[in-house]
């Protein structure tokens, strides 16, 4: 089997996936640019998301599209980005989101809106919670937003999402925005939630993401599947 240093469950679960050759030549590209190139997220960072939530305790899904492509923002979890780095607009509309569904502010939420930068932006305790934070695309060049795209990754993140959709059962998907709705069009809705809204980028968030309580709904979902809540 081709060796991907990836959390061990998923390895197993993917391990036909990384034999097959859009993989493999996936890989070779990966690995070209970094070698000339300025990639982000760091190589260690790319599976970030399966390494901290393994397949059995996903609980929610939550897609984005590309890793940030600024400086030291990319951390391999969608919409998130490390210690220190000033919120992008879109995270700063999910905690106001997030502020207004659940009724409280979280101390990571009120550290965002203070610092403007600092702990908030990372988001793993959220995946250290079962939220697989998974964007389409899992690496980018420098600058380059959507450089690559259409190089192999949508094809193995759709990989993703039909196992946890064929293979699970009760999970959330929170899909914001056009691109997540299409991407999530093949979870099976009789066997999971589906949770749907516009986009929290400025240009969308009030054209129908403020107000959608999708924190809240989630966990009514998982609340009701007799699983844990996720402490947003």
């Amino acid at each position: 089997m081709m060796e991907v240093k990836i959390e061990k469950s998923w390895k197993e679960r993917l391990a036909d996936e990384f034999e097959k050759p859009y993989f493999k030549e996936l890989v070779q590209f990966v690995k070209e640019e970094y070698k000339n190139k300025v990639v982000y997220p760091k190589p260690a960072s790319i599976f970030r998301a399966f390494d901290l939530c393994p397949f059995d305790r996903v609980k929610v899904v939550i897609l984005g599209q590309d890793p940030y492509h600024g400086p030291k923002q990319a951390n391999g979890l969608c919409f998130a980005v490390n210690k220190g780095i000033a919120l992008p607009p879109s995270l700063v509309n999910i905690y106001k989101e997030l502020g207004s569904d659940v009724g409280k502010k979280t101390a990571k939420a009120r550290s965002a809106r203070s610092a403007g930068s600092g702990q908030a932006g990372d988001l793993e305790r959220w995946a250290r919670q079962g939220v697989l934070l998974l964007n389409a695309t899992l690496t980018v060049e420098a600058g380059k937003a959507g450089s690559h795209q259409r190089k192999g990754w949508e094809e193995f993140t759709d990989a993703v999402i039909k196992k946890l959709s064929e293979e699970r059962e009760g999970l959330v998907f929170i899909l914001w925005g056009n691109y997540a709705k299409q991407k999530g069009a093949s979870v099976d809705f009789l066997k999971h939630e589906i949770i749907t809204s516009a986009h929290p980028s400025p240009l969308s968030a009030h054209n129908g993401f403020f107000g959608s309580r999708p924190f809240s709904r989630a966990n009514e979902y998982l609340e009701a599947q007799g699983k844990g809540l996720i402490e947003w």
